[in-house]
């Protein structure tokens, strides 16, 4: 991690030439999902807090989660998409090794868009009717790309290390999952692998032009973000019980009331704090931040639970 900067672009140019992979030559393969099998792990789905399910409809509920999580990288890319080009013109007429794996950043994630949307079709025709995936990611990008450079490059910074975490600690230990669906996540994580590098080295350099007060301020933008994405989260999750529950007869109200409650946790621990809690994560905020900026941020993600935010754009 203390590689000068210019060769740790150049080291993620050699990466994603190495690396690279095509939708259906390398990870679809003319295959379709195995429903027999879970797609997400229960280590991140947490139905094990749901022991009243039966067999069957545990294996569903790691389903819905998993089309789910694959929609929610394919709206989150969107943003993130965009945000990288912006900053790539900051080197358009200085440092060409970092605008070339720029431009490789933002030509996978546009490659993610298109295999998470064939991915959701390819679920829908698979899947009992009925899901519905609730944020439109146009309208979320604009919420996003409204904050500060340095809250969008914090939050993405954030997502693709809890990508490799899941990854590395559920995903590629599990062969009981559906095959199709496990090898989507090993090639996403071979190129977000050198995305979370990049993220990291324009966040601080974008931190190094800021002022204390401007980097005050981009906290507050941060918390907004992460209140936001609480948002989103708490109005999928009640679709997806919801979806679930219709799908399942036979739940009393008691059983449906964990089932919505289970959904919530296990996207709060998916999408926020999975995220926020990792060491190299809290590592880079130590680095940039004062210990009031830190405890803002800790004592924002104690109480996401009420806060309003993408909910209201999507």
């Amino acid at each position: 991690m203390n590689l000068p900067a210019v060769s740790r672009y150049a080291r993620c140019i050699a990466a994603s030439r190495r690396i690279r992979w095509e939708i259906d030559a390398d990870v679809i393969r003319g295959r379709d999902f195995d429903c027999s099998s879970d797609f997400l792990p229960a280590s991140l789905s947490m139905v094990q807090m749901l022991p009243f399910l039966d067999a069957g409809q545990r294996r569903f509920f790691s389903q819905v989660q998993g089309r789910t999580y694959a929609n929610m990288f394919g709206l989150v890319e969107r943003f993130i998409g965009a945000k990288i080009v912006e900053v790539t013109r900051d080197h358009a007429t200085g440092d060409q090794v970092a605008m070339e794996a720029l431009v490789r950043f933002t030509d996978e994630e546009l490659k993610h868009q298109e295999l998470f949307r064939r991915l959701d079709a390819m679920a829908a025709a698979r899947m009992r009717g009925g899901y519905r995936f609730v944020p439109e990611p146009n309208a979320v990008a604009g919420f996003v790309l409204g904050k500060s450079t340095w809250s969008v490059l914090a939050l993405t910074c954030d997502i693709e290390l809890f990508t490799q975490a899941h990854y590395r600690a559920s995903i590629a230990t599990d062969d009981s999952l559906c095959p199709l669906w496990r090898d989507v996540f090993l090639f996403h994580w071979r190129e977000e692998s050198q995305h979370a590098i990049l993220d990291e080295l324009e966040w601080r350099r974008i931190d190094a032009g800021l002022t204390a007060d401007g980097r005050d301020a981009a906290v507050t933008d941060l918390i907004a973000l992460l209140a936001g994405v609480d948002g989103l989260l708490q109005a999928q999750a009640t679709a997806d019980a919801g979806y679930f529950a219709t799908a399942c007869s036979g739940l009393d109200g008691g059983e449906r009331q964990a089932i919505a409650a289970t959904f919530l946790a296990a996207y709060r621990w998916q999408y926020i704090h999975s995220g926020a809690g990792d060491p190299r994560f809290q590592e880079i905020l130590a680095d940039l931040l004062t210990p009031a900026q830190l405890d803002r941020i800790t004592t924002a993600l104690a109480t996401l639970s009420s806060a309003p935010g993408l909910r209201d754009a999507a």
